[in-house]
C-alpha cells in the first residue's frame, strides 16, 4: 500500500498548490493548458490500447463493461458524490466540483499505470511504477486544480480506494494475473482514457465511468477461455 499512499499524497499536495497558484495563470492559459492536456491524455491512450493483441476481447469487453456499468450507473453515483462534496465546499461561485473530482478521479484511475503499479504493489512488493506515477500526477493535478478547483484534490480519495482494492486483491488472485490479462487489461484502460481526453476537450461527452467494469473483464475471459476451446472441439468433431 506504500505506492498508493505516495501516490494519494502527492495528489492532495499538487492539488492545493494548484489551487494556490490558480490566481496567477489568466484564463486563456488555462484554457490552452486543459486543451493541450486534454491531447497528451489523447496520445496516451492510444499508445496504450494500441497494445492490445485480441481486438475482439477488447470489443467484447467494452460492450459488456458498458452494459454492467450502465446498470450500476457509476458515473452518475460518482457525480452525486461530487455534488455532496461540493455542498460541504466553500464555492467562489465558479468551480464545479463534481467536475473535477469525477474529471480528476477517472484520470488517476483509469490507466495503465495505475493497474499495473497496483499489481506490482500487490505481487511483488515493487512500488517503482507507482512512485513514478505519483510524480506524474502530483504535476497534473497543480495544472487540473488550478483549472477545476478543489475537486481534483478529492480525487486523491478515488486513487487511494481504487488502488488500495487493487493492490489488496492482486495476493488473491494472482495466478489469473498472466502477462495477456495484464496486457489486455491495460489495453482496455487506454482505450478508456482516450474517452476521457475527448471530454476533456469538449469534443464529445462520452460515459467513461460506465465503461469501468470493461477493465476487469478480461480477466473472466481468461477463466471461460477452456470453456469455449472444449466447446468448440467438440462441435468440430461432431461436424
Amino acid at each position: 500500500m506504500l505506492g498508493t499512499i505516495v501516490n494519494t499524497v502527492a495528489i492532495i499536495i499538487g492539488g492545493f498548490l494548484g489551487i494556490f497558484l490558480r490566481k496567477g495563470i489568466p484564463d486563456s492559459y488555462k484554457k490552452t493548458i486543459m486543451q493541450g492536456i486534454g491531447l497528451c491524455t489523447l496520445l496516451i491512450g492510444l499508445m496504450g490500447a494500441f497494445e492490445t493483441e485480441n481486438t475482439l476481447l477488447l470489443v467484447v469487453s467494452i460492450v459488456l463493461g458498458s452494459l454492467i456499468g450502465e446498470k450500476i450507473n457509476i458515473e452518475y453515483r460518482l457525480e452525486q458524490l461530487g455534488l455532496w462534496l461540493e455542498k460541504r465546499t466553500v464555492q467562489n461561485g465558479k468551480d464545479s466540483v463534481s467536475k473535477g473530482f469525477v474529471t480528476a478521479s477517472l484520470i488517476f484511475c483509469v490507466g495503465a499505470m495505475a493497474i499495473v503499479g497496483s499489481l506490482e504493489s500487490g505481487l511483488m512488493g515493487n512500488y517503482e511504477t507507482l512512485y513514478i506515477k505519483s510524480l506524474l500526477d502530483g504535476i497534473s493535478s497543480i495544472i487540473f486544480a488550478s483549472t477545476m478547483g478543489i475537486g481534483v484534490v478529492f480525487s486523491a480519495f478515488s486513487v487511494f480506494i481504487y488502488q488500495g482494492l487493487i493492490t489488496i486483491t492482486a495476493e488473491a488472485v494472482k495466478y489469473l494475473l498472466v502477462e495477456d490479462v495484464i496486457r489486455e487489461m491495460s489495453a482496455i484502460g487506454g482505450l478508456l482514457i482516450v474517452g476521457i481526453g475527448l471530454n476533456v476537450l469538449d469534443i464529445k461527452k462520452i460515459s467513461v465511468a460506465n465503461m469501468l467494469p470493461a477493465i476487469f473483464l478480461p480477466i473472466l475471459y481468461l477463466l471461460l477461455d477452456p470453456v469455449f476451446i472444449k466447446i468448440t472441439n467438440i462441435v468440430q468433431n461432431i461436424f
